[in-house]
């Protein structure tokens, strides 16, 4: 769902677009996919309500961000989504069990958890940095970390984005984005 200036506000329903049809706030449509339901039987006409939605909708006006929506959370899934579940030490794409949420800057040391402070590591690579910073270990970032931004956290907080949704969202994505 997008506001009346095209940002994301948060990934709605069906039931919750159609909602949005009825009560007449839909500006437009962009989205290719169209979600059809069907209601109940008319008495008098015999014949099925139904009401369709486009998979990416506009609705009325600047909205209300929900509280951290500007904000895409950092978890073990979108930090290994960003990176690609490469490692940023030595290059390999170990098995998912295997990949660890590593700071540059060890917690020892002051470092938080924050986008640009975590990468992706194998379990050994993480090991042999222990609370070291990269230089120290003798361990360069074979990349570099960054924030990602409203269109990537939309990509990386949901699994099953449609072909159209996903195009809409990959046009604003920054083109230093590993999702790219």
């Amino acid at each position: 769902m997008l506001d009346s200036v095209g940002t994301p506000i948060r990934w709605a329903g069906v039931h919750k677009a159609l909602a949005y049809y009825a009560s007449g706030k839909i500006v437009t449509e962009l989205g290719e996919t169209r979600f059809t339901l069907r209601g109940g039987v008319n008495d008098i006409t015999g014949e099925v309500s139904e009401m369709s939605a486009n998979s990416i909708v506009m609705i009325r006006g600047r909205h209300q961000m929900p509280i951290g929506a500007d904000r895409v959370s950092l978890n073990k899934f979108s930090l290994f989504s960003r990176d690609r579940g490469v490692c940023a030490y030595c290059g390999h794409r170990p098995k998912e069990d295997d990949l660890t949420m590593e700071h540059i800057t060890p917690t020892s040391r002051g470092g938080r958890l924050r986008w640009m402070n975590m990468v992706t590591a194998c379990r050994s690579c993480n090991v042999r940095k222990g609370s070291r910073t990269p230089e120290e270990a003798h361990m360069p970032l074979l990349y570099t970390p960054y924030t990602p931004n409203r269109f990537e956290g939309f990509i990386l907080r949901n699994r099953r984005i449609l072909a159209d949704q996903m195009q809409f969202l990959l046009a604003s994505v920054p083109k230093h984005s590993r999702l790219l």
